[in-house]
């Protein structure tokens, strides 16, 4: 995936779903500007190697639930590649917080002493962002670059399996998202929505909504398994 500017290619498993979003002249003209972007000296989270680890620890086919964040942390060393989630040793940032406060009200789930989802990824929940990079302390700033074209693939993909689904859509960039992907309402799926997280909204709908629970019964219902949400 050298267009997009990534030190890892993207993985086998993703390569046809991606092929023709990353052909693209805006894919090219992307990983051109992260390049330079870098060769001035500013900062990009995460770092290359970790821009594609959602896709790494989730294989296409082993997807089962989506949950759509907006961009990575911008902080140092918070962002590694999966929405909502840091690094084993990094402070838990709010909107995960709430999230594990309506684990724990949903499942009754003790709350972790950490933020690292990956055990969720690698039991087939991809933690997608709407775009993979982000400047140092610059909320949003490369949205609307590129990244959206990859992600949309990505998630038409698995809107595409045969296999049942869930798909979290916390918040209205979320939601938008999902409206771009053609087969998201199919019946065999089950798409959840909910405020965001974050403490500005997380009181208006997404504390109570039950999607853990929700997810778990349809996956069960449909002879997937249930994610082990604790951590």
């Amino acid at each position: 995936m050298n267009q997009t500017g990534n030190d890892s290619s993207v993985p086998p498993s993703w390569e046809q779903a991606l092929a023709t979003a990353l052909a693209t002249r805006q894919a090219r003209k992307l990983g051109g500007f992260l390049r330079a972007e870098e060769d001035t000296g500013k900062r990009i989270y995460p770092p290359r190697s970790m821009r594609l680890r959602a896709l790494e620890l989730t294989a296409l086919d082993q997807v089962k639930v989506v949950i759509l964040g907006q961009d990575p942390y911008h902080g140092p060393g918070q962002a590694h590649g999966l929405a909502f989630s840091v690094p084993q040793d990094v402070k838990t940032p709010p909107s995960l917080v709430n999230i594990y406060k309506e684990l724990e009200s949903d499942l009754g789930l003790a709350r972790p002493a950490h933020g690292n989802l990956e055990n969720w990824a690698r039991q087939g929940v991809l933690l997608l962002n709407n775009a993979l990079t982000v400047e140092a302390g610059q909320a949003g700033s490369h949205q609307q670059l590129g990244w959206e074209a990859i992600t949309d693939a990505a998630v038409a993909a698995v809107a595409a399996k045969a296999e049942p689904c869930v798909f979290m859509l916390w918040g209205n960039h979320a939601r938008k998202k999902a409206e771009r992907v053609p087969g998201l309402g199919s019946s065999r799926h089950l798409v959840l929505s909910a405020p965001h997280p974050s403490p500005f909204s997380a009181h208006s709908g997404f504390f109570g909504c039950r999607h853990f629970s929700q997810a778990n019964a349809f996956l069960v219902t449909s002879g997937r398994g249930a994610v082990d949400w604790q951590l």
